[in-house]
């Protein structure tokens, strides 16, 4: 509280108390088991790191738009008949669809945990992709925007967090 606040001023952050220590970390712990990010994903396929096999679960006509190199187009309404047939389940799925306005990836990561698979949700989606300024491939081929300084540093490397 600054030195001019009253002594009748509440906190809207402390409204409801945060957790305790052993609480925060089981539950963020558990949110990086479900969640990754475009940064890190972006860090697997380029190193070609084992063990990972990135998904777009959007339409035909999103995916010619444009979809990150390397991932397998399964629209969310075909997983259970083109998972078993196409991804290995010993790999961890990471699903992806447009972006943070859109569930698709979750509705996605549901049918692929349905199916027995271990799967991750990329936060972000397509659009994060794209607006951290890593190429990506459309109908008409490879093709990359400037890094938007207000998701990633201009220099385009990665924030480091």
């Amino acid at each position: 509280m600054s030195a001019t606040a009253s002594a009748e001023t509440t906190s809207a952050v402390l409204s409801v108390p945060a957790a305790a220590p052993t609480e925060a970390v089981a539950h963020y712990a558990a949110r990086l088991a479900f969640e990754t990010d475009v940064s890190d994903v972006h860090a697997d396929l380029a190193s070609g790191a084992p063990g990972v096999v990135v998904v777009d679960t959007r339409g035909d006509a999103a995916w010619d738009q444009g979809h990150i190199p390397g991932a397998l187009h399964i629209p969310t309404a075909r997983i259970a008949d083109l998972a078993p047939q196409l991804i290995d389940p010993a790999r961890t799925v990471v699903t992806y669809c447009w972006g943070p306005g859109c569930n698709g990836a979750t509705r996605a990561a549901l049918a692929f945990a349905r199916l027995g698979y271990r799967v991750k949700e990329m936060l972000g989606g397509f659009e994060y992709w794209a607006r951290e300024g890593y190429a990506y491939d459309s109908a008409t081929g490879t093709e990359e925007r400037p890094v938007d300084d207000l998701t990633a540093p201009r220099s385009g490397i990665s924030c480091a967090c």
